[in-house]
């Protein structure tokens, strides 16, 4: 994490607003079209693995088959798609059609998913991050000889081709390369349709995190995604933290939901307390030093980042809660229901993008991402289930309250 800030601060210094807004908007792009070459198929195909092992290689071909096709979809609606948006920007063209084709090699990560049925994720964090690190040295040395733009994108692509050959390699110390050579069109058939509604939650959830960037670009420039994505990448930095913690308490969560509801409650409101008051406290930190960190850190050309990150900083606070509380949705297998929270929020995110640019500029595009974040919560507890609603409430006192410490002990 430290090196990829370092190395991600030093980009956008070197490049500066204008052509940072160009590489970002370019990347956020991409990513709206990335749910057609997951194919919503990793937690299916994983599952697979592991209740027919005798047919693995029959399930991960026919994967890799599937996410290749994917790929190919994918790069090619992207690289269209950004002829039709911005027909006499050819910089966006070139942008757009080299990182696009990355999602053509991402088709290698079903690699991933064997090692991950297999309990032995450690190779795909060997082979990623030995990508990332010797792709980040390349950044150094593209900046020292002061390399245009596009050879940033080709870094970019070559960081996931060497990702992939990197999993191809720690496959084939264990297994044969049959992997490839045994597709079947009725597995293909069947994995298909049992991931086919997840891609349409992956674009949702891809729409709720990029269109800002993609919306600011359209109304504002490349500029103005440069000075927002230098804000953004300082309060997204944090959003690790709740995600480990989720995962590491989720057996216990399990357990305890198993137990009593009661005892389930108590711990999801104790962790999601803590979250809160922890990342509200990060974000009055934050919003105290905006300007000292971000002249520090970017320089005088990203001055406008500091009033944006003190807007945005905020929105770690609602994501560190949903995180936690997302597991009870798995848990109640009612991950429909979390769907349609996401949806209510990415149509919300854009409404109020464009109402709030208009109005704001990109300070508006930071409290339409941070408003659009609460909007399912609220929504949900309204319209579904007040429990989601009043959960979230309850946990912010529910910490506070020392007699809650001596329960279940």
């Amino acid at each position: 994490m430290g090196i990829g800030l370092i190395v991600g601060v030093w980009v956008a210094r070197y490049l500066g607003p204008e052509q940072f807004g160009a590489f970002n908007f370019a990347i956020a792009f991409v990513a709206l079209f990335g749910a057609f070459v997951s194919l919503g198929l990793d937690s299916i195909v994983v599952r697979d693995i592991v209740r027919e092992p005798e047919k693995k290689h029959e399930i991960l071909s026919s994967a890799f088959v599937l996410k290749l096709c994917g790929g190919c979809i994918a790069f090619i609606m992207a690289w269209a798609s950004i002829f039709v948006i911005r027909p006499a920007d050819s910089q966006a063209h070139w942008l757009v059609g080299i990182i696009a084709s990355g999602m053509i090699f991402q088709s290698l990560d079903t690699i991933d998913l064997w090692f991950q049925s297999q309990v032995q994720s450690k190779y795909t964090v060997l082979a990623k991050n030995g990508a990332f690190v010797v792709l980040a040295c390349v950044k150094v040395i593209l900046i020292l000889n002061k390399a245009p733009l596009t050879t940033f994108a080709w870094a970019a692509l070559a960081e996931i081709i060497l990702a992939g050959v990197g999993l191809l390699l720690f496959y084939l110390k264990q297994q044969t390369f049959r992997m490839l050579w045994h597709p079947s069109l009725d597995r293909s058939i069947r994995l298909f349709n049992s991931g086919w509604p997840l891609i349409l939650s992956g674009m949702l959830i891809m729409i709720y995190m990029k269109i800002d960037q993609i919306m600011l670009g359209s109304m504002m420039g490349d500029k103005a995604v440069g000075v927002y994505s230098a804000a953004t990448k300082v309060s997204e930095v944090w959003y690790f933290i709740p995600t480990v913690i989720s995962v590491s308490i989720y057996p216990t969560l399990i357990e305890s939901y198993h137990k009593s509801e009661e005892l389930f409650y108590h711990k999801l409101k104790m962790i999601m307390g803590y979250l809160f008051w922890g990342s509200l406290l990060l974000g009055m930190i934050i919003t105290r030093f905006s300007r000292e960190i971000v002249a520090l850190m970017y320089g005088a050309s990203y001055a406008e980042a500091s009033s944006v990150l003190s807007i945005h900083i905020y929105s770690g606070v609602v994501v560190s809660m949903g995180i936690v509380f997302s597991q009870k949705y798995i848990l109640d297998n009612t991950t429909r229901v979390s769907m349609i929270g996401t949806a209510l929020g990415a149509i919300a995110n854009v409404l109020l993008n464009l109402w709030l640019i208009d109005k704001y500029g990109i300070n508006g595009a930071a409290i339409s991402t941070l408003v659009s974040y609460i909007v399912p919560t609220v929504s949900l507890g309204l319209l579904v289930d007040k429990r989601i609603l009043t959960t979230h409430i309850e946990s912010i006192y529910y910490v506070l309250n020392k007699e809650n410490y001596a329960k279940f002990n």
